[in-house]
């Protein structure tokens, strides 16, 4: 009787452990600025933050929980509770990815820190906290202005944002911004032994590579009447668009996985993706058929009910539906 009953315990310990790793989810915790945040998609706006693309880079097995805010630098982040916010969320195994700098550059009190001092100790205290609560912490440096203007001087969004109106001639070489702001996160990483993401050189890497033109279709650069959500047009170097920021996030998820190991066997690559929440290419299943080329393609459809597209002749699509 005792055998039948022990026997009966290893049984049901074994379907609930079962369970447990059938129904784990990764969570990966984003905090940073606008570059990486979630946007408003009323009204067809096009702005997307880096970090409202990721989830559709990696497995359903992975859940990302974006906390990254417009406006925000280490310090505000901090100030306003909302890492707090975040801290009270975090779990044994839980990823924090951790990206802050544009932010922390501009003179404003509220938000100014220094490299090297203030900067590096808030980027200490994130990491300090997070593995406090059993979490791993990411770090990562800024992503890229798109400064082709030759100017070093030029160092906030707003400079960059217009370039007609700060005066800027662009010329063919990608000019950094970030300075010691960039050093900050890789120096933390190191003295902490924390896994670093060098976001910046990816994605200069990657605007150089399109040069002066091309990279402006990352941006939020739109010439008057262009779309529909910007009739008087928009000239953003700093801010993805849907295409920018699907690109970045797939670049970056790459490398984090490199320096994550345990995250490689998560990551996914499709050719488009579906979302009504805005965070893939395409809101119309049928839409991303139509643009897929002809051969074949992955489209990932984030939906849990969804009428069967047309596919046209000459196109041999793989369908990947969402949990």
């Amino acid at each position: 009787m005792r055998l039948l009953r022990n026997i009966f315990a290893v049984l049901v310990a074994a379907v609930i452990l079962s369970a447990f790793k059938s129904d784990h989810v990764v969570a990966i915790f984003m905090i940073g600025d606008s570059t990486m945040a979630n946007k408003d998609i009323k009204g067809g706006k096009q702005e997307r933050g880096w970090g409202m693309m990721l989830s559709h880079c990696f497995s359903d097995d992975v859940r990302v929980d974006n906390h990254a805010q417009n406006g925000r630098s280490s310090k505000s982040f901090i100030d306003e509770g909302r890492w707090d916010k975040v801290l009270g969320l975090i779990k044994p195994g839980d990823y924090v990815f951790i990206q802050f700098g544009h932010n922390d550059e501009k003179p404003d009190e509220k938000r100014h820190t220094e490299p090297g001092s203030t900067f590096d100790d808030n980027l200490r205290k994130f990491v300090r906290e997070t593995r406090q609560k059993g979490g791993i912490p990411v770090l990562f440096n800024s992503v890229v202005r798109r400064n082709f203007s030759g100017s070093k001087t030029a160092v906030t969004d707003d400079d960059l944002r217009d370039n007609s109106s700060a005066g800027l001639k662009e010329g063919d070489v990608l000019i950094d911004t970030h300075g010691a702001y960039l050093l900050s996160p890789f120096n933390v990483a190191k003295e902490l032994d924390v896994p670093f993401v060098d976001a910046n050189k990816i994605t200069h890497d990657l605007e150089q590579s399109l040069g002066v033109e091309g990279s402006k279709k990352l941006h939020m650069w739109y010439l008057p009447g262009e779309t529909p959500s910007l009739p008087e047009g928009r000239q953003d170097n700093t801010h993805y668009n849907i295409y920018g920021a699907g690109v970045v996030a797939r670049l970056l998820a790459d490398e984090a996985a490199k320096q994550v190991p345990a995250l490689k066997k998560y990551v996914r690559h499709y050719d488009a993706v579906v979302a009504a929440d805005g965070s893939g290419q395409y809101f119309d299943l049928q839409e991303a058929v139509d643009k897929a080329p002809k051969g074949k393609s992955t489209i990932y459809v984030d939906a849990k009910s969804w009428k069967k597209p047309v596919v046209p002749e000459g196109k041999k699509i793989k369908f990947v539906r969402g949990k």
